[in-house]
């Protein structure tokens, strides 16, 4: 009889624990923010190849145009100076984050992602006019190796900038919840590592291409 009797509290205990479960947040604390260090250590791991590719094949012209003679400078550094900004923006989204001003933040996000747009836009009217010379990835390893590294670098700001667009969308309908906090600060880690890369990529391969 006291088990009969027992059995109906024990439900009703399995189900509290149940309901409890469900509605704490078990997230590790910075277990997202963790895994994503080990994934952009593995990007950085791609990157270093690329480079490593372009250093030795960057003077492989097969008697092609070299960097000094295809390579607007004046327009490469409007374009670095895009990604800067976009960076500077992504960091003022941020600090608004943290005070919780998701209307302000969003704006901010909103910029970053227009420069994002700008940066591709002038990168690809590049690729446009190097391959309307006849200077495409087919001419020579030096053009295969940049068009590969640049392209990367291109893909990787593209997939940026659909994160973030999903990303305001998210907060716009959830608000500055733990999880969308969480994802901005990945994403704030991507964008900051991919104008890292690019400072990179406009040292080495424009400036140091330029070069005669």
């Amino acid at each position: 009889m006291s088990d009969m009797n027992a059995t109906p509290s024990a439900a009703l205990a399995g189900n509290q624990d149940v309901e409890f479960w469900m509605k704490e947040d078990h997230h590790p604390a910075n277990g997202t923010l963790l895994g994503f260090w080990i994934y952009l250590m593995s990007d950085c791991l791609i990157f270093a190849c690329l480079f490593a590719t372009y250093g030795v094949l960057g003077r492989s012209y097969a008697g092609g145009p070299t960097g000094a003679e295809l390579f607007d400078l004046p327009l490469v550094a409007i374009n670095t100076t895009l990604l800067l900004l976009s960076s500077i923006t992504y960091g003022f989204a941020v600090l608004e984050m943290q005070k919780d001003r998701r209307g302000t933040m969003m704006a901010w996000l909103v910029i970053t992602g227009l420069f994002g747009l700008g940066f591709l836009g002038i990168e690809l009217h590049e690729f446009s006019e190097l391959i309307g010379q006849g200077a495409g990835p087919q001419r020579s390893a030096f053009l295969s190796s940049f068009f590969t590294l640049v392209g990367t670098h291109g893909l990787h700001v593209t997939f940026g900038i659909v994160w973030l667009v999903t990303l305001l969308f998210q907060v716009g309908r959830f608000g500055l919840t733990p999880a969308n906090k969480r994802r901005i600060l990945c994403l704030s880690m991507f964008w900051h590592f991919l104008d890292v890369v690019w400072i990179g990529v406009f040292t080495f391969v424009y400036l140091m291409g330029a070069l005669p």
